[in-house]
């Protein structure tokens, strides 16, 4: 008989031997060994089976195959183990195994299991989702379904990609999250992954086109249209509406949900709207969510129809005036009646009353113009009131609504007035200047009146400047070149007219200029001259009727009248010479001389010593034989 088996003191002790371990233990870790020495022949045997740690025929006490509960706290697990030798001693003894809590956090999914839809058509390396679990250095792996390899895992990052474009289908996958450094520290989760079919038909649309007419009168806020739109893919998907097109469009208009309504004012009167066709296009896009998105477009037109709004408006200043002479047909002028409405001033004229035989003027429907279509008598009606009637066309939708309103206008007549020839004083004159120094020298200004009052009259040199040696500005006659070698006299003919009408009124006046050179001694009392002769009032009236003379008839008569004018110069100049007395009149005086008498005999008593420098010119008056001083600029007088 063998020697009896005997159990350690600590394992054989009634409280047991006592072993300390972490929660966060690898499975089938060994914890603990019954009999450390060599001892061949022995069984083990657990005695009581309450306990997730398993005893192998060798003695060891292994942790649980699926690790501690980390869950939890402090652990207490109880072992009975009995161990018999191959003689049939035996031994018992406690093993006590206290779990403490790891220090580690442990690898834990928050949701251990969650449903992915994936839609159709997705295609392969795209992320369908991500998996994530709490804890240290944690890695991920797919565990099922292993074939077919539908999805792949990132190890580190955890999101989930497919490997081919899926199809419709569903799939059950196993994803285990592990400490890389404590694989025993894991932990599961369960993905239900459903491919779904995707409805790619895009939602639906009543009207699919919108097309509308408004009063430009429609207040902003107005709806104009309302959708009716049904996504097929989600009965009650929410749908998207957006406007798009011209920015014209989209700042007249907005969308209230399915509603399209008036965001600003419609103004129908202005070029811009005329310029866009009194038209607004835009298209509303309805959109659905998902992926690809899908969405309607429907047209939209809105026409715009006008509204008389403006009553027509008279023209500020409505009086014209007429000569009593003017000819059936005459313009008379124009009533400038205007419009707010468009098209813009779009007015129909009319005279009010019947258009009788005392009603001499007609007006134009269209334009607005006055004219005359009867007889005018200034002695038996001097003015006429008229009454036009402005009624607008083509400014509303509705030909029948019409504006209107009446104006007054005046039309005055105007007695004619005779085109007679201007009135020159004198009409002859005889003028002795001597020659300065300087480029131009003043001679005399022609006193000139036409008929009818404040009508501007025209000079020109019509003879006696052949060698230009005079020059017209105006009325005033100016002297230009200073170079005669001897005194010399020249006749100028000077024609004065007034309208250029046909046949034209003239007036020719007749100039006598005895020019003295600078160097020539002149005597005290014949430096300058101006006499006029006593005679009646010479018109010559230029009268061009019907009758035009051929071209060699007027070179002949021109030539004529040169020699002519000649043979005077001549003829004056011989009867200067021969007479002692330079200041002896040759031409009588005019009214105008006589005038200038009178105004002369009062100054004759003052003296005029210390005044002489203000004359240039010196003569004799032919009734009195009296000489007198005078400026040929001025035309002042003094007695001598």
């Amino acid at each position: 008989m063998g020697q009896a088996l005997r159990c350690d003191a600590p394992f054989a002790s009634a409280e047991g031997d006592v072993v300390w371990v972490l929660a966060d233990v690898a499975p089938r870790t060994p914890l603990y060994a019954v009999l450390l020495q060599p001892l061949g022949g022995l069984t083990f045997r657990l005695r009581n089976h309450n306990t997730p740690l398993t005893l192998t025929r060798h003695g060891l006490v292994l942790a649980p195959a699926s690790g501690f509960d980390r869950s939890k706290d402090t652990q207490t697990f109880r072992l009975e183990i009995e161990v018999m030798d191959r003689h049939g001693h035996n031994c018992s003894g406690t093993v006590r195994v206290e779990v403490l809590p790891s220090p580690r956090p442990r690898v834990t999914f928050l949701e251990p299991q969650r449903a992915v839809t994936v839609p159709e058509g997705t295609g392969p390396l795209e992320v369908i989702t991500q998996v994530h679990a709490s804890g240290d250095n944690v890695h991920y792996a797919i565990l099922a379904p292993t074939a077919p390899a539908l999805f792949t895992i990132d190890e580190v990052r955890g999101n989930i990609r497919s490997t081919r474009r899926l199809e419709v289908a569903h799939a059950h996958l196993l994803v285990r999250a592990y400490n890389a450094l404590h694989p025993a520290d894991h932990d599961t989760t369960t993905l239900n992954v459903t491919v779904q079919g995707m409805d790619r038909r895009a939602p639906s649309c009543i009207p699919a086109i919108s097309v509308s007419q408004v009063p430009e009168t429609v207040s902003p806020g107005s709806t104009l249209v309302t959708l009716r739109c049904t996504d097929p893919a989600s009965a009650g998907g929410n749908l998207h509406y957006a406007l798009e097109g011209p920015l014209a469009s989209r700042s007249h208009f907005r969308m209230e949900g399915p509603q399209l309504q008036v965001n600003a004012t419609l103004d129908y009167d202005s070029e811009a709207a005329a310029a866009m066709g009194f038209q607004f296009t835009a298209t509303i896009v309805v959109s659905a969510g998902g992926q690809p998105p899908r969405s309607t477009h429907v047209p939209l037109l809105v026409t715009v129809t006008p509204v008389n709004e403006f009553t027509p408006a008279c023209p500020n200043d409505a009086t014209f005036t007429v000569p009593e002479t003017a000819a059936f047909g005459s313009a008379v002028g124009r009533v400038a009646g205007t419009d707010g409405d468009y098209p813009l001033n779009s007015l129909e004229y009319s005279l009010e009353g019947d258009p009788g035989p005392t009603q001499p003027f007609a007006i134009d429907t269209h334009t607005g113009e006055i004219r005359v279509v009867g007889p005018l008598d200034f002695q038996r009606q001097k003015s006429y009131r008229l009454t036009v009637q402005l009624t607008d066309t083509r400014n509303d939708l509705d030909p029948a609504k019409r504006r209107s309103r009446l104006c007054d206008v005046a039309v005055r007549l105007q007695q004619p007035v005779l085109d007679q020839a201007p009135v020159c004083t004198p009409e002859v004159q005889e003028l002795q200047i001597t020659a300065r120094l300087g480029s131009r020298q003043p001679v005399t200004r022609l006193a000139c009146q036409g008929s009818p009052d404040g009508v501007t009259l025209s000079y020109a040199i019509a003879g006696g400047n052949e060698d230009g040696r005079f020059r017209l500005e105006g009325n005033t006659l100016f002297y230009l070149s200073d170079d005669l070698p001897e005194p010399c006299t020249f006749v100028l003919l000077v024609e004065v007219w007034g309208s250029p009408g046909v046949p034209r009124h003239s007036t020719v006046v007749a100039l006598v200029v005895h020019v003295t050179p600078r160097s020539t001694p002149v005597p005290p009392s014949t430096t300058t001259r101006r006499t006029t002769l006593q005679k009646e009032p010479l018109i010559i009236t230029l009268t061009e009727v019907s009758w035009h003379p051929p071209a060699w008839f007027v070179a002949v008569l021109t030539i004529s009248g040169a020699l002519l004018l000649a043979a005077l110069g001549c003829v004056a100049r011989s009867l200067l010479c021969s007479n002692r007395d330079p200041g002896k009149p040759l031409l009588g005086k005019s009214s105008r001389d006589v005038v200038e008498q009178k105004g002369g005999e009062e100054e004759q008593g003052h003296s005029h010593t210390g005044s002489l420098g203000q004359f240039d010119g010196r003569a004799r008056d032919p009734r009195t034989g009296r000489d007198y001083l005078f400026n040929s600029v001025t035309g002042a007088r003094r007695w001598i």
